[in-house]
């Protein structure tokens, strides 16, 4: 079993210099690295650039180069080619399912904010003893930077990563253990409906609000992006201190945001692993939830649209993306995983609409977002309460025929 650790690091002001020059220096071999493919590609008769060529030549750039490439961990520029040979495969990938590419881009030096490590012992050294505060990891070319570290790390260290966010820098660590002993058993099941007016509705009829965490920022983030917004776009070299400051406020506020949509998805699916044997919830694709409106074009008038609830569904949009609904429910399988449970994953389909009584299935059983009134027995209850259930009876019965 593979688990990851995200701690934080404490450099000194020389270390942070340094970090921030192996960042540039990674990304500069990054762009160099694409430009070749691209060059290749259309200047040289379609020939195409393999990892197995670029890496070949790193000795001799390094040799070319030696103060900005030289000095940096081999392995970490092999992994760096490895992090841009996987954005070219996905994109053949992506081409040829019939979806929208996207091909590789350039890396702003500001954008590009990881570097990984593959192998502990080669080019870093995670330093750490179980009972012993003081915790270092060192890098080539940096030294030994101080790691807060506020748990211990199970299992043999596999890879190591340098992550920039904002001012801030983390060290994360992937970790190889054996499967841990599972929870005792609960005798317990459940269902989950997630939702935007409630974040979440189990089969017992307990409901957890929607912190809505965006919506709580958004006139702190709606302000900060204004100010920003004032600035004439320039280089990231050109920019004044104000503008920096702008830009770093906007990508605070966003970094607050994401770390309490974070904790509450740690916290919600924490609770539900450690008091259930059986975790059912819907099959969302989210994607497709959130996919714009395509236009609608009027016959009658050339080059012009009738209306087809873009504003709408762009808030409806807004909605699920603070949700963090996928967020959460990778967090819920890994720890159900790391627990022992068992988390089933079922067809939404008329989860909403079903009667958990006499089975009617009627989209006027639904007559409000909250209310569930069955139209043939008559039996009322909350709506997201009904879908719960009927998820509920829908996992356990795949997970009975699993087994059988």
């Amino acid at each position: 079993m593979i688990r990851a650790y995200k701690f934080l690091m404490r450099p000194t002001v020389g270390q942070q210099q340094a970090l921030t020059e192996m960042l540039r220096d990674h990304c500069s071999l990054y762009n160099g690295a694409l430009q070749e493919r691209r060059d290749a590609y259309r200047h040289a008769s379609k020939t195409s650039v393999r990892y197995g060529d670029q890496s070949a030549q790193l000795k001799e750039i390094r040799a070319f180069d030696p103060e900005r490439q030289g000095r940096w961990s081999f392995s970490s520029q092999q992994a760096t080619l490895r992090r841009l040979d996987r954005a070219f495969a996905a994109f053949f990938r992506r081409g040829r399912s019939g979806e929208t590419p996207g091909y590789p881009r350039f890396r702003g030096v500001n954008r590009f904010d990881t570097v990984e490590f593959p192998k502990d012992g080669d080019g870093c050294r995670w330093d750490s003893t179980p009972n012993d505060p003081t915790t270092r990891v060192r890098f080539q070319g940096v030294g030994h930077v101080r790691v807060n570290r506020h748990r211990a790390v199970v299992g043999r260290i596999k890879t190591v990563s340098v992550k920039r966010e904002g001012r801030r820098w983390f060290v994360v660590l992937t970790a190889e253990r054996e499967r841990p002993e599972p929870l005792p058993a609960t005798g317990r099941v459940v269902g989950i409906d997630l939702g935007i007016a409630n974040f979440l509705a189990d089969s017992d009829g307990r409901l957890v609000p929607n912190p809505r965490h965006a919506r709580t920022a958004a006139a702190k983030l709606e302000a900060a992006q204004q100010a920003l917004s004032r600035f004439p776009r320039r280089g990231a070299r050109d920019r004044s201190a104000n503008h920096h400051r702008a830009v770093e406020k906007v990508a605070r506020l966003h970094g607050k945001v994401r770390r309490q949509r974070l904790d509450h998805a740690h916290k919600t699916a924490l609770a539900l692993v450690r008091a259930h044997d059986v975790i059912a919830h819907e099959d969302l694709k989210i994607r497709n939830m959130s996919r714009t409106p395509a236009p609608k074009p009027d016959p009658q008038t050339p080059g012009a649209f009738l209306p087809n609830g873009a504003g709408a569904k762009a808030g409806l949009n807004r909605s699920i993306a603070d949700a963090g609904w996928g967020v959460f429910l990778t967090i819920l399988h890994a720890k159900a995983e790391s627990a022992g449970r068992e988390v089933i994953a079922v067809d939404p389909r008329n989860t909403s609409r079903a009667c958990p009584e006499c089975g009617h299935t009627a989209k006027e059983n639904r007559p409000a977002q909250a209310r569930f009134h069955c139209i043939g027995c008559g039996h009322r209850a909350h709506a997201d309460t009904v879908g719960a259930r009927n998820v509920l009876r829908a996992g356990l019965t795949r997970r009975d025929a699993t087994q059988a």
